[in-house]
């Protein structure tokens, strides 16, 4: 006898293309916008059910399915994974496609920030790269003139090779974005806070004035400098968020992450198609830790957004320009305070020279000289010579973007400490004027600026 059921009748056999779709187990098969057949997904990112708990505690807990009922959620570390039947039948095949530990992360994600779905790939920029491959040949973005240099970088090589055009505009000020709306306009790519400058952006109003002038216009906004702890975009108008997860979200600069999270399913899935298609998704390794991370995100950040005002606060006692948007003296210190829950731990300042700028960075010894921000440490550069190198001296000063000026990435470390370490620094390097009663910024020579409440200093 043989141990194979019985064949059934042709008329009983459910045709091939039914028995895929069951087999795949995923999302229900469907076109995207250019009439491409999209692949199957994992389930849906956001399980809605049970109650919701506060920011702090939905950091920390999560649901998960693992058979043991494993604190810490397995790493699935395999590329492929057995089915049950020649056509298929399990929810994750191939891990370029899915992976257990990756769904997890995403569910994760979306909940905490408040969106329909998450998706995670291998680095920030990937992020920024999958976005922008939603744009065709003639459409135009609407950006920043203070932007991360990577970012420019990629907007540089869409407008050169992709036939793609950019509008660079102070975002601070909505009537300049709004007069380069237009139907033509297909995103609008926000940052803020800015980098290094920390100009703050009204996201509702240009939200807004973008879908009026082109409804089908996606706004996708930069949230790496506030974290989903902050400033939750997509309540402020926002059709995509994303983040480099290298940074707050992580913490620890131990490895590189993109995130991407939006409400609606359509653009959700046409980002998993790319993201499918190009194997940029992150791997198992990688989301693990991303997820250990996140679950430290609020603690981390309260402190270093602690050091963060008191240094700030100290520089600006002392005599320097300081940009931060949690001192009252920033110019859109209400605006930012009406979209963000807190002022973030990374600001710059000014000496009026690059020589001593350059002595003031070396000097420094708790402060590492290096790119990046977000880590438990502290890390001091020059945007100029590193971050923003990318962006050419010319393009730098039609942007008023000082080459004297300091970022500080503050971490976790005793404030006082950190001040003075910083305190000695700008001794070393002949930024300040000793005085019996302590120290006060230097006057290097520089030209007069100009008042520090006005909008044009920033």
């Amino acid at each position: 006898m043989s141990d194979f059921p019985p064949e059934k009748p042709d008329h009983e056999l459910e045709p091939s293309s039914s028995r895929s779709a069951k087999a795949l187990g995923k999302a229900v098969a469907r076109f995207d916008l250019d009439g491409h057949d999209l692949p199957p997904s994992p389930a849906p990112s956001s399980p809605r059910n049970g109650k919701r708990y506060a920011l702090a505690t939905e950091l920390v807990y999560t649901e998960g399915s693992d058979q043991y009922n494993a604190s810490s959620t397995p790493i699935y570390q395999s590329a492929t994974f057995k089915q049950t039947s020649g056509g298929g039948g399990g929810e994750y095949d191939y891990t370029r496609s899915g992976n257990p530990t990756r769904t997890h992360l995403e569910r994760h994600l979306a909940k905490i920030m408040g969106a329909e779905r998450a998706l995670v790939v291998s680095s920030g920029m990937g992020a920024l790269d999958v976005i922008t491959r939603l744009l065709r040949p003639g459409d135009e973005v609407v950006t920043g003139d203070d932007l991360y240099g990577g970012t420019n970088r990629l907007l540089k090589y869409l407008a050169t090779n992709g036939d793609i055009i950019v509008h660079h505009v102070d975002t601070t000020k909505p009537e300049s974005v709004q007069r380069v709306l237009g139907p033509k306009t297909a995103m609008v790519l926000l940052e803020t806070p800015t980098n290094p400058l920390i100009k703050i952006v009204d996201i509702p109003a240009i939200a807004s004035a973008a879908h009026e002038a082109n409804p089908k216009a996606l706004v996708a906004v930069d949230n790496t400098m506030l974290s989903p702890l902050l400033q939750n975009p997509l309540e402020l108008g926002a059709d995509i968020v994303y983040e480099s997860g290298t940074k707050y979200l992580s913490g620890h600069h131990d490895l590189m992450a993109g995130v991407l999270a939006v409400n609606d399913s359509a653009i959700g899935e046409k980002l998993y198609f790319t993201i499918n298609a190009s194997g940029c998704g992150l791997a198992p390794f990688d989301s693990w830790l991303l997820m250990r991370g996140i679950k430290t995100l609020k603690v981390r950040m309260e402190q270093q957004q602690s050091n963060a005002q008191r240094i700030a606060e100290f520089l600006e006692a002392h005599g320097f320009k300081v940009r931060y948007p949690g001192l009252k003296s920033h110019p859109q210190y209400d605006l930012h305070n009406s979209m963000a829950r807190g002022a973030g731990a990374v600001l710059s300042f000014e000496t009026g020279s690059i020589q001593v700028s350059e002595r003031i960075v070396e000097a420094a010894k708790l402060w590492a000289i290096s790119v990046s921000f977000g880590c438990v440490n502290s890390l001091i550069s020059m945007p100029c010579r590193m971050s923003h190198a990318s962006i050419d001296a010319a393009t730098r000063k039609e942007r008023a973007l000082p080459e004297d000026i300091i970022r500080l990435c503050v971490g976790i470390e005793d404030v006082d400490d950190l001040i003075d370490d910083l305190s000695r620094a700008l001794v070393l390097a002949g930024a300040v004027n000793i005085t019996p009663g302590g120290f006060h910024a230097a006057d290097l020579g520089t030209p007069p600026k100009k008042d520090t409440l006005s909008n044009d200093v920033f």
